[in-house]
């Protein structure tokens, strides 16, 4: 059968039922087509997911009963992962937030720095573009079978991210030049690690003075072998190299 996922947020729970949002109600009612009776699981976005049946299903709203939880389809990735990439033209943000999500990331930060290849016209742009990619990451994490969902978050200036991302985790920027090689980074790790914050530039890279800041604040400098990547690419290579390191992506 089918395993048939919807997303609710820990809000809409009470203690024997759940209640879906128009979107998530209409998915149920007039795309799939399901019937009081039938068997669906929800997820939180939180880490847990639960065995549901249909109670009403009405075309903007829907009631179903929570029967037991159950573990999530796929377990969360041990690594804390952090993306923060800087801002893409066109699709390219959005394919990299749909597969981060897939690859297991825990939260992705948009990222304004000099050579960023776009800027928001206004706050309301900006907004508009960070629920749309709330939305990518709900879908990708309901595709991938995740029961949690990435967070992302408003866009960050360079500056304020090197400067307040706390040292507890391992923050590492990724450069086409001026770093160390990957090797370089596993054997300079004395302690296990279960929580990192990484950065990808632009299509243009880094300036001199971004190097230097993430430099003083004792930032690693990563480069990834000979060949340029597009920055989508390179953002896409790096989660999957981390969680492969580190993670779940053995």
């Amino acid at each position: 059968m089918t395993h048939r996922r919807f997303y609710a947020p820990p809000s809409a729970f009470t203690r024997d039922a759940v209640h879906l949002d128009t979107d998530e109600a209409r998915y149920l009612r007039e795309v799939l087509r399901l019937k009081v009776g039938e068997q669906v699981f929800v997820f939180n976005g939180e880490g847990r997911e639960f065995r549901c049946t249909i109670e009403e299903a009405l075309r903007d709203s829907s009631r179903l009963k929570v029967v037991e939880e159950i573990e999530p389809a796929r377990t969360e990735s041990p690594l804390s992962l952090t993306l923060a990439v800087a801002l893409l033209k066109g699709e390219k943000f959005d394919l990299v937030v749909q597969k981060a999500t897939e690859l297991g990331v825990t939260a992705i930060t948009p990222v304004t720095t000099k050579l960023a290849d776009i800027r928001f016209r206004d706050q309301s742009d900006a907004k508009k573009r960070v629920t749309r990619w709330q939305r990518i990451a709900l879908e990708a994490a309901k595709q991938s079978g995740r029961a949690a969902i990435p967070s992302v978050g408003e866009p960050q200036k360079f500056a304020t991210l090197v400067s307040e991302t706390p040292s507890s985790s391992v923050r590492l920027m990724f450069s086409e030049r001026d770093g160390n090689s990957i090797s370089h980074l596993i054997e300079s790790q004395t302690q296990p690690v279960d929580s990192l914050t990484a950065v990808v530039g632009s299509e243009g890279g880094w300036t001199d003075e971004e190097l230097s800041l993430a430099r003083k604040h004792e930032w690693q400098v990563i480069t990834l072998g000979g060949r340029t990547l597009r920055a989508e690419t390179a953002a896409i290579a790096v989660t999957t190299l981390l969680q492969h390191l580190f993670g779940d992506l053995k």
